[in-house]
């Protein structure tokens, strides 16, 4: 059973609907996948109904954004209720946040790129999380770079003069929010230390006392000797170990299915959920 738990579509980030998100599972062969939108959850819908269609089982979940001390952070939550109060509320001031973070970056942006913020509305929908990528492919659709990656290394780098911070919860708080939602929170790519600075382990022994479930070690931001690092912490905290592909569609070249979580791990998660809710299968 191949089983990827990490994906985004056009509700977050990524270039393709909820439902050819399932369809692209399908045709990677996978037989589980899990749609993690950053800060919403309102593709599950689209995505289940394409379940009997692909033969592929759905594992509902999400990707919040924390920070700490100034790092970025990416908790994923699978199984979590949907209309949890508390969770919903603090979701909601994080997709605020980040709109006036885009708007702002934009207003930067324009002297020296000519960037409009029309232009980057052009690249989402309505109900989408705003995020860089959208600013990014604004800028490739202008001619200004010539694709995400040129963006990101440039204009939209954490240390540029463009840069905007948005709020994002502390890991800990978000943690315990996707407990109290019945879901299982999973740290995503902890030790990835390509995409910038990492916490220190301290942080995440703060996350596992929180409640966290598991550390997503089997990413291809992660070296060798990230892999090892962090199969040792996961076995020191009796973590669960999970492996993704992040997929993004055409905005990343993340491949589905080029990590994978064991049955077994899945199995766990799926056991220690409280929220009522499971797998969707065929």
């Amino acid at each position: 059973m191949r089983i990827d738990l990490h994906t985004h579509s056009t509700q977050s980030d990524g270039t393709e609907t909820p439902v050819e998100v399932m369809r692209s599972a399908a045709r990677a062969g996978l037989d589980v996948v899990a749609l993690t939108d950053h800060d919403t959850t309102r593709g599950w819908g689209q995505a289940a109904r394409a379940v009997a269609e692909t033969g592929v089982t759905l594992v509902p979940g999400i990707e919040i954004s924390c920070a700490y001390d100034g790092i970025s952070i990416h908790l994923l939550g699978y199984f979590i209720d949907p209309l949890d109060a508390a969770l919903l509320g603090e979701l909601e001031r994080a997709r605020s946040s980040r709109r006036t973070r885009a708007q702002r970056m934009v207003e930067r942006l324009a002297p020296d790129t000519g960037l409009t913020w029309h232009q980057v509305q052009e690249q989402f929908g309505a109900e989408t999380t705003i995020g860089r990528p959208h600013i990014a492919d604004a800028l490739v659709a202008a001619g200004v770079v010539a694709s995400r990656d040129e963006a990101f290394a440039s204009y939209l780098a954490s240390g540029s003069k463009y840069h905007v911070s948005h709020y994002a919860p502390d890991p800990a708080f978000a943690t315990r929010l996707v407990r109290a939602a019945g879901g299982v929170p999973v740290m995503a790519h902890p030790l990835a230390a390509a995409r910038g600075r990492t916490v220190d382990v301290d942080v995440i022994e703060g996350m596992a006392e929180a409640g966290l479930a598991g550390l997503e070690i089997h990413h291809r931001d992660h070296t060798d000797e990230a892999i090892g690092k962090g199969l040792q912490l996961a076995q020191r905290l009796g973590l669960l170990v999970t492996g993704s592909s992040d997929y993004h569609g055409t905005g990343k070249d993340n491949q589905l299915g080029e990590n994978t979580t064991s049955p077994e791990v899945l199995e766990q998660l799926s056991a220690q959920a409280t929220s009522g809710s499971g797998p969707i299968r065929p």
